[in-house]
């Protein structure tokens, strides 16, 4: 099932309407295909608009995105993640984390797609996600060696992003309440939360105070574990958005809070350094 909606559209979930997405300036969009081994990766590009005389623009971008969705897929919302970012001026790759079970998925936000999405959660590992996103960070530095690659997820994405924040070549992660990460793994095995010694990206783990899948318990052994490894917080941090509900960065949910997304925006595009 495609979403009833796109980036510029107004979008209504039960009484709720969400407004539309502006994005100022536009971007140069697309599907592109790579493979990790022999899994095909179907990803949205999403470029900054080039003038006639920038024709350098690939190789003068100081920083670029990866954006790991939610288990909604590759779907509108998420696009318009990866547009936005590529009109402030930062190239983007919205890359699919089913690609074994669903590469092509892309679901609204109906109970129906949620359980649908966490089926194919529940059958993904954390070594497909590290191999898939290892993948995308290769084909990222073919096109601009000399960028800062930032890996940014949400909910499962953001669970993704923590993981990915382990990988030689990730500068920064955001992980948008991605909820678990203290207590299980995908696939299996240890918490993810004991890769912690081995990233050396920047990461910021933004949580909402009113997140029924990310508790007030879940919240303070994340800080705390954070706090351990980097007590003056320059590189490690956990960010706390006061009222924000799950989900709380996407226009076309509910639980959308603008002032929390306006938060994470910032702290994304890195104009809110203190959080």
């Amino acid at each position: 099932m495609r979403p009833p909606y796109g980036a510029n559209c107004l979008v209504t979930i039960g009484s709720v309407s969400c407004g539309p997405v502006t994005i100022p300036n536009s971007p140069s969009s697309r599907w592109v295909q790579f493979a990790n081994r022999d899994v095909p990766l179907r990803c949205w590009w999403a470029e900054p608009f080039a003038r006639v005389d920038d024709t350098e623009s690939n190789s003068l971008a100081n920083r670029v995105y990866i954006v790991l969705p939610e288990v909604f897929g590759v779907n509108a919302w998420v696009r318009s993640v990866a547009d936005r970012l590529a009109a402030e001026g930062y190239p983007a790759l919205a890359l699919p984390l089913f690609a074994r079970t669903a590469p092509d998925l892309e679901l609204a936000y109906e109970p129906s797609d949620l359980a649908q999405g966490r089926r194919h959660k529940d059958a993904t590992t954390a070594d497909q996600i590290l191999g898939d996103v290892a993948a995308a960070l290769s084909w990222l530095r073919e096109r601009h060696p000399k960028a800062a690659i930032h890996v940014v997820g949400f909910c499962f994405g953001g669970h993704a992003a923590f993981l990915a924040a382990s990988l030689p070549g990730v500068a920064a992660a955001f992980d948008f309440y991605g909820a678990g990460v203290n207590r299980m793994r995908p696939g299996g095995g240890e918490p993810s939360l004991a890769l912690l010694p081995e990233i050396q990206a920047r990461l910021t783990c933004v949580f909402g105070t009113a997140d029924p899948l990310i508790p007030a318990e879940d919240r303070e052994v994340m800080g705390a574990a954070l706090s351990k490894v980097d007590p003056a917080g320059e590189r490690l941090r956990v960010v706390e958005c006061a009222g924000a509900d799950h989900g709380f960065m996407c226009e076309a949910r509910s639980s959308f809070d603008p002032q929390a997304s306006a938060q994470g925006w910032r702290l994304l595009l890195g104009d809110d350094p203190v959080g």
